[in-house]
């Protein structure tokens, strides 16, 4: 069986790690390489950077933040936010990232995704959704949450695969920094629409929470931000937490 992934994830506004509640509110979080550097040695199986204001201020990704983060990490290392180009991807993997994370670009031209997953491998391409609630079912955002698209989240899910996306990135915008357990409803309905590994995002708070969406939810992976920035959390004790409830962990030695 294969091992589920715990993440843990940087969102970056200026140089600085900050966390929110539902994409407001931001307060600092730290520094990037050095939280980056805690969260693997804390037993991570990954790390993503988001440059959270990039898309919106219309900038490319702070490239020399990727670069002190990446020599820092030894374990996966994805960085999304800014991304518009082939070249932008380009110049993100080549200052140390391993994966990016798309949204709003593929959003506004999927073509994007089959563009760079030939070019680097469909491995390397994360299509991020940022989903909420609405009267039918959950709807895509852009722009770091700022914009609505029309998009059904379900149906874009399955054009970002079909486009050549290696995995999704899912954030339930209703639960952001709530703290109040991730939506395993919308991890699900994503989830079994395709084929590729989904990671849940948003409103982690604590081991059961994890224990949900890996079982409910049906995710592959997990992200977490302000539970592992502020201390609430051990990454190695959760993962015990989950590998004692029957959830197939990569523990360490």
């Amino acid at each position: 069986m294969l091992t589920k992934r715990i993440i843990a994830c940087l969102d970056v506004d200026a140089g600085r790690v900050v966390k929110g509640t539902q994409f407001l509110e931001l307060r600092d979080a730290g520094d990037p390489a050095e939280l980056a550097a805690a969260h693997s040695a804390a037993g991570a199986d990954e790390v993503v950077l988001l440059d959270i204001t990039a898309t919106h201020q219309k900038r490319a990704t702070l490239l020399e933040t990727v670069r002190r983060t990446a020599k820092e990490l030894f374990v996966p290392f994805t960085v999304g936010g800014g991304v518009r180009t082939l070249d932008d991807a380009a110049a993100i993997f080549d200052a140390g990232a391993d994966k990016i994370s798309i949204n709003s670009a593929a959003i506004a031209d999927p073509s994007l995704l089959s563009c760079i997953g030939q070019r680097f491998g469909s491995q390397a391409v994360i299509v991020a959704i940022d989903a909420k609630r609405n009267r039918i079912g959950f709807e895509a955002y852009s722009s770091g949450g700022r914009v609505p698209t029309g998009k059904d989240a379900i149906a874009w899910a399955r054009e970002a695969e079909d486009r050549g996306a290696g995995e999704i990135l899912l954030t339930s915008m209703d639960r952001d920094g709530t703290g109040a357990g991730f939506d395993c409803e919308l991890t699900h309905a994503i989830a079994q629409a395709v084929h590729i590994p989904v990671i849940a995002s948003g409103g982690a708070g604590g081991a059961k929470d994890f224990i949900e969406v890996f079982r409910d939810g049906s995710a592959d992976a997990a992200l977490a931000a302000s539970i592992f920035h502020f201390g609430v959390s051990s990454i190695v004790a959760l993962k015990e937490q989950l590998s004692s409830a029957g959830i197939p962990m990569r523990l360490p030695c």
